[in-house]
């Protein structure tokens, strides 16, 4: 019988506590055609090296956790096929903008903190009784928001993003598309405090419209037009700020 045919996967490793220098690992791993890059990697835990850490949960490009730099393009390892290589061998390495933990595993308390500055939930003025239902919306109402609400918080727009890599205080991809749909949601009343934080200093203004966020999300949820629409409408509420009071 014909042997099992194998890739190499190059994996950017990092182990602290044995090495103050990260360096790189290669393995073979059985190949088939269904294979994505998350399997290899499990099968590289499970058969070849139990050392190797990385963060993975739903294996259905819903959850986020198993983002990683894939041939050195952001990617999400569970969607991310061993077919599509164009050579012999695939390279892992974690995301760079983001300081790295272990191997693959990355801090993500930069982005958290993000996305509770923007206080991705429902705001409301005045809430009413639960007994009086929950607040509806309409197709329409529902659609405003639709693409906006596909984020999975991966932080794959942070790795393409060429501001937030010179600068991790900009708000960034992620929590400025986020904002925008609590803004745009008709539920919400928090508009004019979100808009505040997003117009202050390292908030939407500080995009150059590279585009790459969009690029890469996983989703299509386009958070590069959404920080566009964000610029107007806070540009909007800055001059209406600065009109004369009607009496």
């Amino acid at each position: 019988m014909a042997s099992q045919k194998t890739i190499k996967i190059r994996v950017k490793r990092y182990i602290p506590e044995k090495a103050e220098e990260p360096f790189y690992s290669e393995y073979d791993v059985p190949y088939s055609e269904d294979m994505v890059v998350l399997d290899a990697l499990n099968y590289i835990k499970d058969n070849l090296d139990g050392s190797l850490s990385f963060r993975w949960s739903c294996r259905m490009g819903v959850c986020g956790s198993c983002s990683a730099n894939v041939d050195g393009k952001p990617k999400l390892t569970c969607s991310s096929f061993l077919k599509e290589s164009k050579g012999d061998s695939i390279l892992v390495e974690p995301l760079s903008h983001f300081r790295t933990i272990k191997d693959l595993v990355v801090e993500i308390d930069v982005f958290v903190k993000k996305l509770k500055s923007i206080k991705p939930w429902i705001i409301r003025n005045e809430e009413k009784p639960i007994a009086d239902g929950e607040y509806l919306q309409t197709p329409e109402q529902r659609d405003l928001i639709k693409q906006t609400s596909m984020c999975i918080n991966c932080m794959l727009c942070y790795e393409a993003c060429p501001v937030f890599d010179m600068d991790n205080d900009f708000i960034g991809p992620a929590a400025a598309a986020i904002s925008y749909r609590s803004v745009m949601d008709s539920r919400d009343d928090g508009a004019k405090e979100r808009l505040d934080i997003l117009t202050s200093k390292h908030g939407v203004w500080d995009c150059t419209y590279i585009g790459e966020c969009s690029v890469v999300c996983p989703k299509a949820v386009d958070p590069a037009l959404a920080i566009q629409k964000l610029k107007a409408m806070g540009g909007i509420s800055i001059i209406k700020s600065l009109l004369p009071k009607k009496k």
